[in-house]
C-alpha cells in the first residue's frame, strides 16, 4: 500500500463524512452547524468588490461562493491564505487583540483554512493547515504547524464510532500493568467513577453496564468537528489533531495533542505550555501542564498539574494534585497528591490521596511475579520517604509513612497513622503506631486545613473527605487497637514461657486491654512482635506500643466528642434525644470512592443499581455520589455518637459520661495545641539550622520564630474558641 497517494484536487473537502455514514437528506455539514450553536445567524456570499480586494490581497479559494461572511467584514484584514469548502468567517473589524503583551490584528493572514467556521474578531495569522475546526470569539491562532479534525474524532473518550471494531477503543489500564482493571475514559469521569470500575472486576453485570452507558453517553456518528473555545489563545505549536478545547484555555509552545478534551473556562481556565506532548487523554478544569510533559491514555481531574518534564502513562490522576519531575504509569491516584522529584517513581497502584512522593521514592518495578500483574494499594495519607523501595505487591493502612530505606519484601501495613522502618542493622521491620499524633502533630493538623484551602475548583464534581479522622481512617484505629491488644498479649504470655496458641483472639484482646490499661513501664518491658505484617520471615517488632494505643484512644474519643460537637451546634437536642436518634450499631464497613467516604452498603446499592439498570447514566451515578453526600455529614455525626459509646463501653452514654467526655475532650484539645508549637519548635531549635546563619537574629529575620507561624496562631485561636463552646455546650445540655 502507497504511503502517499495521488487524489483530485477537490477530495481536499470531499467525502469529509463518508457517504455510507451519511444520513439521507442531509449535507455533509450537518453535525457541523448543530455543534456552532448558531443556526439563525444571517450568513452572507462576499460582494465582487470584496473577492477583488481578498484576490488583490493573495487569497484564494477553490470557490469564493462557499465563503460566507457577516455583514461587518472587512476584507482587508484577510491576506495570502487559501480556503477550501465552505469557510464561515464571523465580524472581522480593522482592530487588534491583546493578551499578555501579545498583540495580533483580529483577520486572517498566511494560513490554510479548510471547511472551518470562524467566529468573532478572531487572529489567526501562520497557520500552516486549519481543518474541519469552529473556531469561537476573540481566540488568537498564531505560528500553528497542523490543526485539523477527523472524521471520527473521539476527543479522548474511550468510545468507537460508527464501523469501527472494538479494538480502536482506548482503554486505560489502572492500577494494574497487565491490563486487567482497565477503564475506558470520558470526559467528566472522576476518581470515584475509575475506582468503581477498575475495582469491582468481579461483577460481571457491573463491568457489562458502564462499558455500554460510557458508550452511550457520546454519540457514535462521524463527522463532528474540532472545537476552539472563545477567548482561547493558541500559539507556536505544532500539531492539534482532533482536540476540543474550553474557554480561555491558553497554549504556547506545544508539540503535540492529539485526541484531546481540554476542558476550560472563564472561571477555571487550563493551560498548556511549552514542550508538551499529551495523546489520549482528558484535561480537567483549571489544569495546568507545563515544560517537557508527556502523556499517554490519561485523565487528569480538575485544578491538577504536570510540570517539569513528568510522564504520566495510562494513569488517572485525581483533582487538586501536582506531579512534576517523575514518572506515574498504570496508577490511579486520588485527590490531593503530590510527587515532585525527577527520580521518583509510581506504576501499578491505587493510592487514596492527600499522599506525597518524596525523592527517590520508588514504588513499583520490583514485582514479585512471573509476570507484572501485582499491584499496590495505599490508604489516604500515604507518605513514602526519601530514597523508598517498595515491593508489589503491597499494601498501606491510611496514613503511612515509611521512612527511608530499600525495604526487601512485601508488607502489609495494618495500623494507620504508624511510621514504619526498615532496620537493617537488626535485620527486622519496626512501627510505630500513632506516630503522626504522638510526634508530627503539627502535620496531622495542618493537613486537613491545607488540602481544603488548595482545593481550588468551582465546580466540586468529585466529592472529597479532608479530615484525617473520618469514618474510614477510625475503623482502621479500631482494627489496629485490637491487633495491638492481641500482640501484647502474646508479648507478655512469651514472656512468662506461657503458650498464647490454645486462644482465641477475643481472649487475647480481652488480656491485651487489661494489660494495657495497666503501668507504661511493663508493656515498655515487653518485646511486642506483630505477625503477617511482612513476606520476609523475620521479626515485626512494635515500638511504643503503649503510648500508640492510647494515643489511638485518644484520637478515637477526639473524633466521637467533635462530631458530636457539631450536630448539638446544629440542632436543639439533648443527649437522650440525639442518642434515641443514633441508637443501633457502628457501622464498620466504608470505602473511599475516590476521595468520598462511603458505606460499603451504599457502595453494593450503587453496584446493584446499575447492574439493574436503575442508573443509566453517568449523570444518573453522579447524582447517587451527590446523594449520598448530603447524608454524609449525619452518616459521620452517627457514627461519631456509636464510637463513642462503643469507645466506653456502654450502649447508652450517660450524662456523666457525657460531662466527662467533654472535660477529656478539652484535655485533648489542649494537647492538639501544645504539640503543634512542640512538634514545630524542633525544627527552630534545632542547633545545626541554626549552623547557617551567622547568629539568632539572621535566623530570625530569614525565616522568623515559631511564634510567628500562622498556621499555629490559628490553632490556637481555635483551640479558645474550642473551648468556649464546650463551656457553652455544658450549661446548656450538661443536664
Amino acid at each position: 500500500m502507497d504511503n502517499v497517494t495521488i487524489l483530485p484536487a477537490e477530495n481536499i473537502v470531499k467525502d469529509f463524512i463518508p457517504p455510507e455514514y451519511l444520513p439521507a437528506g442531509v449535507d455533509e455539514y450537518y453535525l457541523r452547524n448543530m455543534q456552532n450553536g448558531r443556526p439563525e445567524r444571517h450568513w452572507r456570499r462576499l460582494r465582487a468588490d470584496e473577492v477583488e480586494i481578498l484576490v488583490k490581497n493573495d487569497n484564494s479559494s477553490s470557490n469564493w461562493d462557499d465563503i460566507l461572511v457577516t455583514e461587518t467584514f472587512d476584507p482587508n484584514q484577510i491576506q495570502n491564505n487559501e480556503f477550501f469548502g465552505l469557510v464561515r468567517i464571523g465580524c472581522v473589524q480593522n482592530a487588534v487583540l491583546e493578551h499578555h503583551d501579545l498583540k495580533v490584528p483580529i483577520g486572517i493572514t498566511n494560513s490554510m483554512i479548510i471547511a472551518s467556521d470562524i467566529g468573532d474578531n478572531v487572529a489567526i495569522h501562520n497557520v500552516s493547515y486549519l481543518s474541519h475546526y469552529i473556531i469561537g470569539d476573540r481566540c488568537i491562532l498564531f505560528n500553528i504547524d497542523e490543526m485539523q479534525t477527523t472524521n471520527h474524532a473521539k476527543f479522548g473518550n474511550g468510545i468507537i464510532k460508527q464501523g469501527e471494531s472494538e479494538d480502536i477503543r482506548v482503554w486505560l489500564d489502572l492500577m494494574n500493568e497487565c491490563g486487567c482493571r482497565r477503564v475506558a475514559p470520558f470526559n467528566g469521569m472522576i476518581s470515584a467513577d475509575a475506582y468503581l470500575w477498575a475495582k469491582y472486576r468481579d461483577d460481571a453485570a457491573l463491568q457489562k453496564r458502564l462499558l455500554e452507558i460510557t458508550q452511550e453517553q457520546f454519540d457514535d456518528r462521524r463527522g463532528y468537528y474540532g472545537q476552539i473555545g472563545e477567548q482561547c489563545v493558541i500559539k507556536n505549536s505544532r500539531i492539534l489533531k482532533d482536540v476540543k478545547v474550553g474557554a480561555c484555555c491558553y497554549i504556547k509552545g506545544s508539540n503535540k495533542l492529539k485526541n484531546l478534551t481540554i476542558n476550560s473556562s472563564a472561571e477555571e481556565p487550563s493551560q498548556i505550555g511549552e514542550g508538551v506532548e499529551l495523546v489520549n487523554g482528558i484535561i480537567g478544569y483549571g489544569c495546568h501542564i507545563f515544560y517537557g510533559c508527556k502523556a499517554v491514555r490519561f485523565i487528569l481531574d480538575d485544578n491538577s498539574s504536570l510540570k517539569y518534564g513528568a510522564r504520566l502513562i495510562n494513569s488517572f490522576l485525581g483533582a487538586n494534585s501536582t506531579v512534576s519531575c517523575c514518572e506515574v504509569l498504570n496508577s490511579l491516584i486520588f485527590p490531593a497528591h503530590e510527587q515532585h522529584h525527577n527520580n521518583s517513581f509510581l506504576i501499578a497502584a491505587v493510592v487514596k490521596g492527600q499522599s506525597n512522593m518524596a525523592a527517590g521514592a520508588t514504588i513499583g518495578s520490583n514485582h514479585n511475579s512471573r509476570a507484572n500483574d501485582n499491584e499496590l494499594e495505599a490508604g489516604r495519607g500515604f507518605w513514602p520517604g526519601l530514597c523508598t523501595s517498595v515491593k508489589h505487591p503491597s499494601r498501606f493502612a491510611s496514613f503511612t509513612l515509611l521512612a527511608k530505606a530499600d525495604y526487601p519484601s512485601e508488607l502489609d501495613i495494618p495500623l494507620p497513622f504508624a511510621l514504619v522502618n526498615n532496620n537493617a542493622a537488626k535485620n527486622q521491620l519496626e512501627i510505630i503506631p500513632a506516630f503522626w499524633w504522638l510526634y508530627n502533630m503539627y502535620a496531622f493538623v495542618r493537613n486537613a486545613a491545607k488540602f481544603g484551602s488548595r482545593d481550588k475548583r468551582m465546580h466540586k464534581v468529585q466529592k472529597i473527605e479532608f479530615d484525617s479522622l473520618a469514618p474510614d481512617t477510625i475503623e482502621e484505629i479500631f482494627a489496629a487497637r485490637q491487633l495491638l491488644e492481641k500482640w501484647t498479649a502474646q508479648a507478655a504470655l512469651r514472656e512468662k514461657n506461657k503458650a498464647g496458641a490454645e486462644k482465641s483472639d477475643e481472649e487475647l484482646q480481652a488480656l491485651g486491654r487489661r494489660l494495657l490499661a495497666g503501668a507504661k513501664e511493663e508493656i515498655d518491658a515487653l518485646d511486642i512482635a506483630a505477625d503477617d505484617i511482612e513476606k520476609l520471615q523475620r521479626k515485626t517488632v512494635i515500638l511504643k506500643a503503649y503510648a500508640g494505643y492510647h494515643a489511638y484512644g485518644d484520637m478515637l474519643h477526639y473524633y466521637a466528642v467533635t462530631n458530636m460537637l457539631h450536630y448539638f451546634s446544629t440542632t436543639d437536642e439533648s443527649l437522650a434525644e440525639a442518642q434515641k436518634k443514633f441508637r443501633g450499631r457502628r457501622e464498620r464497613q466504608w470505602i473511599n470512592m475516590g476521595g468520598q467516604i462511603m458505606t460499603q452498603k451504599a457502595v453494593e446499592r450503587l453496584r446493584s443499581g446499575i447492574a439493574e439498570q436503575k442508573l443509566n447514566s453517568w449523570d444518573d451515578i453522579h447524582r447517587y455520589y451527590d446523594a449520598h453526600w448530603g447524608k454524609y455529614s449525619r452518616e459521620k455525626q452517627k457514627h461519631a455518637f456509636r464510637t463513642l459509646a462503643d469507645l466506653l463501653g456502654t450502649k447508652t452514654i450517660s450524662d456523666d459520661q457525657w460531662r466527662a467526655a467533654l472535660e477529656k475532650v478539652v484535655e485533648i484539645q489542649d494537647y492538639v495545641c501544645d504539640q503543634v508549637l512542640a512538634s514545630r519548635k524542633k525544627d527552630y531549635d534545632n542547633p545545626f539550622r541554626q549552623k547557617t546563619f551567622r547568629d539568632r537574629s539572621e535566623m530570625t529575620a530569614a525565616i522568623g520564630t515559631v511564634q510567628d507561624n500562622s498556621f499555629i496562631k490559628q490553632v490556637q485561636r481555635e483551640t479558645a474558641e474550642f473551648k468556649r463552646r464546650v463551656e457553652a455546650l455544658q450549661v446548656v445540655r450538661g443536664r
